[in-house]
Parts: structure tokens; C-alpha cells; sequence
């Protein structure tokens, strides 16, 4: 199985919606074994500027991270699909093992 993490900002839009909307809906519509969204307390990224949304007079974007598995080709083919609907962010994939009692 293989399992993505997509790092993107909360405030961050694809047309009017809110991306993470958007990328959550389009791997319901892939058919994605699970996904789950996360927002960061804290974070940075390339630009190597700290981001602390949670402080007081901040106007920072909280960072969120959407991972989903599924199977390797699964995912593969999704990324791929959503590669050509949105250029931005940052996507890591790794192999995982379902633990299964």
C-alpha cells in the first residue's frame, strides 16, 4: 500500500473553494480507500518562514496536511489527476504496511 501527505496552507483556493475541500472531494471521487486532513499548530516551508496562526494578531495560514492510502496504483493514478488540476503544494509518498489483527 502506499500512502501520500499533501502539505498545503487552510486558506489556500482552487477557483472559489477552499482547496482542502476540493482535494478531499476529488479522492471521494477517485474512490480513496481513506483520507484524513489535519491542521498544524505550527509550520514552515520552503520560504523558511515560521507560521503560528494560533498567536495573538496573526494573520498566517495554518498549514494542513491531507493524507490518504490505498493501493500503490491507486494512489499513483490519483496524484497523477490531481496533479492536472492543481501545480501547488507539497506531496511525499511512502510504502506502508496494513497491520491487520
Amino acid at each position: 500500500m502506499l500512502q501520500a501527505q499533501i502539505f498545503i496552507d487552510k486558506d489556500d483556493l482552487i477557483g472559489t473553494q477552499p482547496l482542502y475541500e476540493y482535494i478531499m472531494r476529488f479522492l471521494l471521487q477517485q474512490n480513496i480507500k481513506g483520507a484524513t486532513m489535519y491542521r498544524g499548530i505550527m509550520g514552515f516551508g520552503a520560504n523558511q518562514q515560521m507560521k503560528r496562526p494560533d498567536e495573538i494578531f496573526s494573520f498566517d495560514e495554518p498549514p494542513v496536511m491531507i493524507t490518504f492510502i490505498d493501493e500503490d496504483a491507486a494512489v499513483q493514478n490519483a496524484l497523477k489527476k490531481l496533479r492536472e488540476e492543481y501545480k501547488g503544494g507539497f506531496i511525499i509518498t511512502h510504502h506502508v504496511d496494513l497491520f491487520e489483527a
